[in-house]
């Protein structure tokens, strides 16, 4: 037990233990790399609700097609991208390297893909919108191409952000249990 009266060590301050407490830096790496995904997990999560909901909302006629068109062909395959939402969300609590590895390719799949083939389905509706002033589908009053546009620049720059921080966060990960296998 220790008292505070009697002699003390020599050295023995307060403030001694600040130099020895040091968090390894893979933790602290891993631990702000955990935080950027779950943040962009969230603007995933969001914006394949907005999606989710044109293609309800016009698939079961709640509104009137005038104000919400048929969805794009690129939708469909997009609403699969939950899957590595799902994936990486179970892969952040334990550090679980296999679901983080099936998040990043199934995002390259179900995220990624349907954006790519997106853009290019959209372009001539797009072209011909710039070139001609016409637009024939609408959400709510605005062009749906230049909607669904805006939707996919926002969707391209979290999924690449999401794919970054999944691979800083895969290489914090492997090299941390590469030096545990070596002790």
């Amino acid at each position: 037990m220790t008292s505070r009266v009697g002699p003390r060590a020599v050295g023995a301050k307060d403030t001694d233990f600040k130099p020895r407490e040091r968090v390894v830096p893979h933790y602290q790496m891993s631990a702000s790399l955990k935080s950027e995904v779950r943040k962009l997990n969230l603007v995933h999560l969001l914006i394949w609700l907005l999606v989710a909901a044109q293609v309800i909302v016009s698939h079961f006629n709640l509104v009137s097609h005038d104000t919400v068109s048929m969805p794009y062909q690129w939708e469909y395959p997009y609403l699969l991208s939950l899957l590595p939402l799902l994936c990486s969300s179970l892969s952040l609590p334990k550090n679980n390297i296999s679901y983080l590895v099936i998040s990043m390719i199934s995002a390259g799949l179900f995220s990624v893909a349907p954006l790519i083939y997106g853009g290019m389905e959209m372009f001539p509706v797009a072209q011909q919108l710039y070139r001609h002033g016409k637009a024939y589908r609408f959400i709510f009053g605005f062009s749906a191409v230049t909607v669904m546009y805006l939707i996919m620049v926002v969707a391209v720059q979290v999924h690449a952000w999401q794919l970054y921080y999944m691979k800083k966060l895969l290489d914090s990960w492997f090299n941390a249990t590469q030096e545990k296998k070596k002790k």
